[in-house]
Parts: C-alpha cells; sequence; structure tokens
C-alpha cells in the first residue's frame, strides 16, 4: 500500500532501523535516532544495490517518487542511477571546495599566513584575491578557462592598471599550480594569458632630483604648518625609506643611544628585516617629534587613537605646498636619494642599494651578504648635512672630493 503524507509524518522511530514502503520500489528508512531517510533498491549488471534520495521533509514524498520514476527511467536506459546520484553529489561538493574562491583562500592561509608574509603583502594579496572572486570566485577551478580569466584581467586593465593587472594574472596563476598541487584542477590557464595582455613600460615615479629644486621643496616643507606631517615629511627625506615603512614607524625600533632605527620584516616589502642608520638631523626631528607623540606607539601618530598616518596625507601635503603629482611624489624622495648619492661619487652601488634595502638580484645578490654598516653611516650623515646645504643656499653645492673609505661588514 502506497505512503500517504500522513502515514509519512506520523512515522515515528524504533530501537531498530525499519521500512516503510510505498510504491514501485520507494521505501523511508527509518533510523532509531529519528532521521527518515528514501531509499530504492535495484538490480543492476547482476548486483543489488540501492540508491539514496535524500531525507525526508528536506525532500518530500512527491519529489521522493519523481526521483524514483527517473532513476526507473535510467534503469531502461541502461544507466546505474545509484552511480549518477553519486557523481552529482561529488559534483555539488566540488562547486563548494573546488571553487575557485575556495582554493585561493586555502592557498592563501597556507603559503601566506603560515610562511608569515608580510602584512603589506597580505593586504595586497587579499585585495586582488578580491577583484578575482568578483569574476570567477564561485567557478569550478578546473572549469575556467584561459578567456574567462582574461576577460576578468581585461576589466582591471581597461581602467590603465597595467601593473596591477600582472599581479592579477600572476596571484590567479599561483591558485591554479595550487589547484593542480591539491587535485582541484589539471592546469593553469593563466599561464596562456602572458602575451595577452597590454605590456606597457614602467616609468619611474616623478622625484626632484636637481639641486635647486630640492632646496626648493625642502624649504617648502619646512614651512608646512602640521607639525606631524611637516616632521615626517622631513624624516622621509633624511632616511628615504619607502613612505609606508616611515608612516608605521614606532618608538619601540628607534635607539636613539645608537642612532639606529630597526625595521621588522613584515613591514618590509621584501619581508626582511632593515636597519637605517639616523644621521643627527635624524636624531633631532625625533627628539622634537617625542615632546609631540612620544605618548603614542607611533612616531607619527594618527588623530584617531592607536594609528598612524599614512602616506596619502603626506601627498595631500605636498599638493598642499604647490607640488603637482607630475613634479614630485612620497616614494620620489627614494629617487632623490639615490640619484644624488650615486651622482655624489662617493658611495659605492653595492652601499647604495642597501641603504635604499633593494634586494640584489642573481648570484652576486645570493653570495654577497656584506652589509657595509660603517659606510651607510656615514651615507646617511653625508646625505643629510648636503640636504641642509640645499636647504639653506638653495643652491648648487659642490660635492666633498671623493675619499676612500674601508668597507665593514655589520
Amino acid at each position: 500500500m502506497a505512503l500517504s503524507n500522513a502515514a509519512v509524518r506520523s512515522t515515528k522511530p524504533r530501537q531498530k532501523p525499519f521500512k516503510r514502503a510505498d510504491d514501485r520500489g520507494l521505501y523511508l528508512l527509518v533510523q532509531p535516532n529519528g532521521s527518515r531517510l528514501w531509499r530504492m533498491n535495484y538490480s543492476f549488471a547482476g548486483r543489488q544495490r540501492t540508491a539514496a534520495f535524500g531525507i525526508y521533509p528536506d525532500i518530500s514524498l512527491s519529489e521522493a517518487r519523481e526521483a524514483r520514476d527517473a532513476a526507473k527511467k535510467k534503469l531502461r536506459a541502461g544507466i546505474d542511477p545509484g552511480a549518477v546520484i553519486k557523481a552529482e553529489k561529488i559534483a555539488e561538493k566540488q562547486a563548494v571546495t573546488h571553487a575557485f574562491s575556495a582554493v585561493a583562500d586555502e592557498w592563501f592561509q597556507r603559503k601566506m599566513v603560515k610562511e608569515k608574509k608580510s602584512e603589506k603583502t597580505l593586504e595586497r594579496t587579499r585585495w586582488l584575491l578580491g577583484l578575482l572572486n568578483e569574476g570567477i570566485g564561485k567557478r569550478v577551478l578546473s572549469e575556467i578557462e584561459a578567456p574567462e580569466l582574461l576577460e576578468v584581467l581585461r576589466k582591471v586593465e581597461a581602467q590603465g592598471l597595467h601593473e596591477t593587472t600582472k599581479r592579477l594574472r600572476s596571484t590567479a596563476s599561483a591558485v591554479f599550480r595550487y589547484g593542480i598541487a591539491s587535485g582541484a584542477c589539471k592546469r593553469d590557464p593563466a599561464a596562456d594569458l602572458k602575451d595577452a595582455l597590454t605590456s606597457v613600460k614602467a616609468t619611474p615615479r616623478p622625484a626632484i632630483t636637481d639641486p635647486a629644486g630640492v632646496g626648493e621643496l625642502l624649504r617648502a616643507i619646512e614651512g608646512y604648518k602640521n607639525p606631524i606631517v611637516r616632521l615626517a615629511l622631513k624624516f622621509l627625506s633624511l632616511t628615504f625609506v619607502r613612505p609606508g615603512e616611515a608612516c608605521s614607524a614606532e618608538w619601540s625600533e628607534i635607539d636613539t643611544v645608537t642612532g639606529v632605527w630597526s625595521i621588522p620584516g613584515h613591514k618590509m616589502k621584501m619581508d626582511k628585516p632593515h636597519r637605517v642608520p639616523l644621521s643627527k638631523q635624524a636624531l633631532a626631528i625625533l627628539k622634537e617629534l617625542r615632546t609631540i607623540t612620544g605618548h603614542s606607539k607611533y612616531l607619527f601618530a594618527s588623530r584617531k587613537r592607536g594609528r598612524h598616518i599614512f602616506a596619502n596625507r603626506l601627498s595631500v601635503a605636498l599638493r598642499k605646498l604647490g607640488f603637482t603629482a607630475e613634479q614630485v611624489t612620497v616614494h620620489g624622495f627614494r629617487s632623490t636619494a639615490s640619484t644624488v648619492l650615486n651622482e655624489s661619487g662617493k658611495f659605492s652601488p653595492d652601499v647604495i642599494e642597501l641603504a635604499l634595502a633593494h634586494q640584489k638580484k642573481g648570484v652576486r645578490g645570493i653570495y654577497n651578504r656584506a652589509q657595509y654598516w660603517d659606510e651607510r653611516v656615514e651615507l646617511a650623515q653625508w646625505y643629510s648635512d648636503h640636504l641642509d646645504g640645499l636647504r639653506q643656499r638653495g643652491e648648487v653645492v659642490a660635492l666633498p672630493a671623493k675619499k676612500k673609505s674601508k668597507r665593514t661588514v655589520a
């Protein structure tokens, strides 16, 4: 006798599992824990098998009967309905666990977070993954083809963000390679897109490098009213670190006795600690700054409690001082230092590159681990003195004669 909806609803569990038959092989399997499962026994290829159609009440009586009829239709066509159902369940599971967003999150946790990448790297990668997830996040990794990924990249490229597009492709490629290793896909479609994106030659960030222009910029900074921003710009000009590294500097990283600023690796672009020798002028700035933000964690504390100012605040200050984005950027202080120091002829390229915290490439970068600390201390003081001369006179200052100095390894 076929089941009714009322009979299914009123079925109570017993101490042992039992069945309540419906019609044409469909039955309700009632478990001791109260769960009610739709099942159908059938024979395929000479073997007895069972097809599972779901749990009541998630699957109603009428839906279970529809599933039964569909299964019998497959049997008549020589198809194993149980195998089809299992394949569908696997596909549903993969749609969740093998979706690009799921694999990307697993890659991010294992390869970025657990490997302790810098907070800047993590933040940038989260942003890039967000852009990718908007386009292909819900798609199963193995089903994504190169044209589909290219469409996502082209949307970013159309905004003129060519460097971001390159990083986006590289990040997507890392996720696909991780997917290959974990069995979520078999190939990396991002690798096919290397020559499909517009290649734009990188242009250096605007910077003032002529002596008279540098002097004018430094004098303008002296007149900026906000003391924290003014001191931040002066400190940045003397230390020529990356803007974000200066803005996030903490008092605990400063040793005024030895004159050293120790920047932890997680704040650096290359994830490696960096020491900055502080000139007398830089220490004087810190002495003045201590009276303003000494109570805070950060040197350049923000009005928002517990936070520091950001590089855009310094950019706004340069614009207020009358310098356009085509003339100079806060990152341009590094270009100014690099140009002046290289043209001075006083310091070797290795010393200058270490002072700028640039990563050496190739074999030389692997084997040359000298830090040239004494030369870098000399460089920091010479550069500060040189900037003082440019600021005070606003004219070309004759460079001191080149003298040889012993290189020491810190």
